[in-house]
């Protein structure tokens, strides 16, 4: 899943792609690198982001998914939002997938309306918003807080009418380095949810500042964390680095038939 973010303060690529021939040249580098997935968001989720309206929002998304689609109209587009709103303006300008870093605790009504467009939706493990995630990293056992919180929204989720769930633990939000680390070396222990894993571990904190490096120095890490999700039984990984991440995707399938 290539990560298009159309915003102007996100924490690698904030301001890269926001016009349009940044964001189709963009579309079409992660494409054809291999690309399954193309995730675009409107609202930064860095730490302390500005928060914007859900105009501002949808006014940034819907046309890069319209131009998305008029150049390359078999692209595959998960809109990357907590409100309910925004993912129906998106799914009607033709994104096939929501992806709510909030698994639904910020938009009481996201459930119904994902139900009712009949689109695949990633949940996400975060407490409180991108303003106070930082706050509240409180856990006395993080994975089986994670585990807890994602049983009972997947069940809120199912009784709404959402028929197809994807998890993803959610690193950094919310969640110190070394919470993020500790989710990262127990996440086959979410499997028992029976639902695809998503890791989106791509140039984060918990690298760069591991590390003492920026994130833009911060691919080779990127990979390495990559390899050690998809050998705990991630399915999706989410990057800014589609070539590297389709490499390592490749290289570790070529382990499958010696476990």
């Amino acid at each position: 899943m290539g990560i298009i973010n159309v915003t102007p303060d996100s924490f690698y690529d904030g301001g890269e792609t926001t016009h349009k021939a940044s964001i189709l040249q963009q579309a079409e580098k992660m494409l054809s690198e291999g690309a399954t997935f193309l995730d675009v968001g409107g609202y930064s989720s860095r730490p302390n982001a500005i928060a914007i309206s859900e105009e501002e929002e949808i006014s940034r998304v819907v046309p890069a998914i319209k131009s998305i689609l008029d150049e390359f109209p078999e692209t595959l587009i998960s809109i990357d939002t907590f409100r309910s709103q925004v993912a129906k303006k998106a799914v009607e300008a033709g994104a096939c997938m929501v992806n709510d870093i909030s698994g639904g605790s910020l938009d009481e009504a996201m459930f119904t309306t994902v139900a009712k467009m009949q689109v695949p939706y990633i949940l996400m493990h975060m407490r409180g918003t991108p303003q106070t995630m930082t706050q509240q990293t409180d856990y006395n056992d993080i994975t089986i807080e994670v585990i807890r919180f994602f049983s009972g929204q997947i069940a809120k989720a199912r009784l709404a009418g959402i028929n197809d769930i994807i998890i993803d633990p959610g690193f950094g939000f919310a969640k110190t380095k070394e919470q993020s680390f500790e989710l990262l070396q127990k996440v086959e222990l979410l499997k028992q949810l029976d639902a695809p894993i998503l890791a989106g571990i791509s140039r984060k904190s918990m690298i760069y500042k591991t590390l003492n490096i920026s994130a833009k120095e911060a691919l080779n890490g990127t990979t390495v964390l990559n390899t050690l999700a998809l050998q705990k039984g991630t399915s999706i990984l989410r990057v800014h680095d589609v070539k590297e991440a389709v490499e390592c995707i490749k290289l570790t399938e070529m382990l499958t038939p010696y476990l």
